[in-house]
């Protein structure tokens, strides 16, 4: 009911007062040539915020201009069921009245298991009862060109047996202390399926790197999971992704969300 209630003010708001950047602030189809690095200094309306925190982890790089109290204020406001007071409290160990506005608390991650491990606390103190199947998960192999692809997946094994992706003949087995364990696969080795994609998006790295976006990330990525949100479309970007049409993806998801939240 949350989310349908969001959903129609949203669409109310955005009917009647289409917004967009303030004037004198970049204009997001410059993205067309760097895929999503245009948006580090856009301004939203408390309406666009809102509106995009349905959107999932494809919204992150919309936020990077706004200061983290105001994000968890509009978290707050559109009655999401985790706001990052929950991500600072569950993950940090922090109080976010405590926590200056760009987030740095000294906690950021730089590997899939860390943010893994953070992302799990925040799912168990929400309430989710198999909060350990989900895995928060990346794909970098166009991390040379500054992207990466993450996915939110729902795991039920510990402990995985997978072909490799490099010739689909060698069987490998992974477990949480390997970092291969942390990318997405659609089946296992013997040809079962194996993970459901929650959600997914493809973001430049810059805007994933500090304590204050990867907080907002975890937080769209747990209310995705809330939510009871599924992306099978996923396995279809994925390896277009894996093929070098990570730009184009990055472009597109950006052109629709752009149109959602009202940006021309």
């Amino acid at each position: 009911m949350k989310q349908t209630f969001l959903a129609m003010t949203v669409g109310l708001f955005l009917s009647v007062n289409c917004v967009s950047a303030e004037e004198g602030g970049p204009n997001t189809h410059s993205g067309i040539r760097t895929a999503g690095q245009g948006l580090v200094h856009l301004i939203l309306s408390p309406v666009q915020i809102t509106a995009g925190f349905l959107e999932g982890v494809a919204s992150l790089p919309y936020y990077a201009a706004t200061g983290l109290h105001t994000l968890n204020q509009r978290l707050n406001d559109s009655q999401a069921q985790v706001t990052l007071a929950d991500t600072y409290g569950s993950a940090y160990g922090k109080d976010l009245r405590k926590v200056s506005d760009d987030g740095d608390t000294g906690q950021s991650f730089r590997r899939m298991k860390d943010a893994t491990e953070m992302f799990q606390k925040i799912l168990k103190e929400y309430g989710i009862k198999d909060h350990q199947n989900y895995i928060l998960t990346s794909i970098d192999t166009a991390k040379n060109d500054g992207f990466v692809l993450f996915a939110v997946v729902y795991r039920p094994a510990q402990k995985i047996a997978v072909m490799d992706r490099a010739n689909n003949k060698t069987r490998n087995t992974f477990d949480s202390a390997d970092r291969l364990f942390y990318e997405p696969f659609e089946l296992d080795a013997n040809g079962t399926r194996l993970d459901v994609v929650v959600d997914f998006g493809g973001v430049p790295i810059e805007q994933a790197r500090t304590q204050k976006m990867q907080a907002v990330l975890l937080t769209l990525a747990a209310n995705s999971v809330a939510r009871g949100d599924r992306k099978p479309e996923y396995w279809e970007i994925q390896r277009r992704w894996i093929r070098g049409e990570h730009r184009e993806i990055v472009q597109s998801r950006q052109n629709d969300i752009n149109q959602k939240l009202g940006i021309k």
